[in-house]
């Protein structure tokens, strides 16, 4: 026999038992389908997460205060009172090879209102350098000069959320809004950014002078800031920035050599890493759960097949005493159950495909489905087949064919 009569003897086989072959392949469908829908919708978290993460800012590394503990309580990052727009302004002077922009920040929730609306915002009290920093931009208007922040003018430029909710179709540019109980200038409006990582809306905010947020908002009579955003000229400088700038703050907060840094430091390759680690984690977990439903999926190819054999066992004979050899007759029996793996393969493809998509739109997750997987995905499939399918199709082979033709 040659190999194009074996597969349609193998073709004929399964399309005899249409139902039973469907079922054999659900197992596969199931699984190829888990696959290709976990690693899509993995892969796509991913992509947003780290997208999201770049667009936090350039090259970013943050310097924070430390962490200020009262008895068992601890107030986290941010809330100390041992950093200054000094620090900030030093590093920046001080360290021009390594960083290209400083920002200072503080910041407050204040409520905002502009004629009868009213909004309950975050107001971040920022330097000149923060557009160079966090990449962002200005679509209406301009950012705040240098000169203004110096002089801790009353001026302000707003996120889209804050512009939809205060002005409505309303140019905000020029007009004045009350932050608390003080009056800002509108000089520009942010683009858009949308929602990080974490859900929160970057575009409900405003931008201010850290000057003017200090002494207006703040009533502060400190210099003090809740922490610095630095954008070094390249990632490569990571380290030698960070022990720098470890060192230039030491020496302005005056700690001896016994003493702990009274900063943390953070930067986008950390909290990269960490998400990455965490995504990479739950799709392992997930692809597991789907290998065991493909094994699943294989036993019952395995053993639909030894039944097949057994049901078969004159067909067997009749052709081993034609001339059928052994290879013949197990060559017959592996591409019936490659065959079923595979078609059960490219239907879990389609399937999970459709169904990644379908979960991206209701849940508003992004899918990003690659060719190389769902390949992997289909040729795992067949290779399963041929696996599970070896042992019932080399039990076929080995049969005696006058053994076959006596069995009732």
């Amino acid at each position: 026999m040659n190999l194009w009569m074996i597969f349609k003897v193998a073709g004929r086989a399964i399309a005899r038992n249409k139902t039973r072959s469907l079922l054999t392949c659900l197992g596969i469908i199931v699984g190829i389908a888990a696959v290709i829908a976990v690693m899509a919708i993995g892969q796509g978290a991913q992509t947003m997460m780290v997208r999201e993460i770049s667009s936090m800012g350039n090259n970013l590394m943050m310097v924070f205060p430390e962490r200020r503990n009262h008895g068992a309580v601890s107030g986290g990052m941010g809330q100390g009172q041992t950093m200054t727009a000094g620090d900030a302004e030093a590093i920046k002077k001080e360290l021009p090879h390594l960083v290209q922009g400083v920002s200072p920040q503080v910041r407050t929730n204040v409520q905002m209102m502009h004629g009868a609306k009213n909004w309950a915002g975050n107001v971040q009290g920022v330097s000149t350098d923060i557009l160079l920093i966090s990449n962002w931009t200005v679509t209406d208007g301009r950012f705040f000069s240098e000169e203004e922040e110096r002089r801790a003018a009353r001026v302000c430029v707003v996120g889209t959320t804050v512009k939809a909710n205060l002005f409505d179709d309303e140019d905000p540019v020029g007009k004045t809004m009350r932050l608390k109980n003080m009056t800002f200038k509108v000089v520009g409006v942010l683009g858009s950014k949308g929602a990080n990582n974490w859900g929160q809306d970057q575009d409900d905010v405003v931008m201010a002078p850290y000057t003017a947020v200090q002494r207006y908002l703040q009533r502060s009579k400190f210099n003090n800031i809740n922490m610095m955003n630095l954008s070094l000229i390249t990632m490569d400088d990571l380290d030698e920035a960070k022990r720098e700038v470890a060192a230039l703050l030491r020496q302005r907060h005056h700690l001896a050599d016994y003493q702990d840094d009274d900063f943390e430091t953070r930067d986008t390759t950390e909290i990269m890493n960490t998400i990455g680690s965490v995504s990479q984690l739950m799709t392992v977990l997930l692809t597991a759960v789907a290998a065991i439903s493909l094994l699943v999926g294989g036993i019952g190819i395995m053993n639909i097949m030894l039944v097949s054999v057994t049901e078969r066992i004159k067909e067997i004979g009749l052709r081993m005493a034609i001339g059928a050899t052994p290879a013949n007759i197990l060559m017959q029996f592996l591409l019936e159950a490659v065959a079923l793996s595979t078609v059960g393969g490219a239907v879990g493809v389609a399937v999970g495909i459709a169904g990644a998509h379908t979960i991206g739109m209701v849940k508003g997750w992004p899918i990003l489905i690659q060719i190389s997987s769902t390949i992997y995905a289909f040729l795992f499939s067949a290779l399963v087949g041929m696996f599970f399918g070896f042992y019932p199709a080399w039990k076929a082979s080995k049969q005696n064919p006058i053994d076959c033709l006596r069995y009732e």
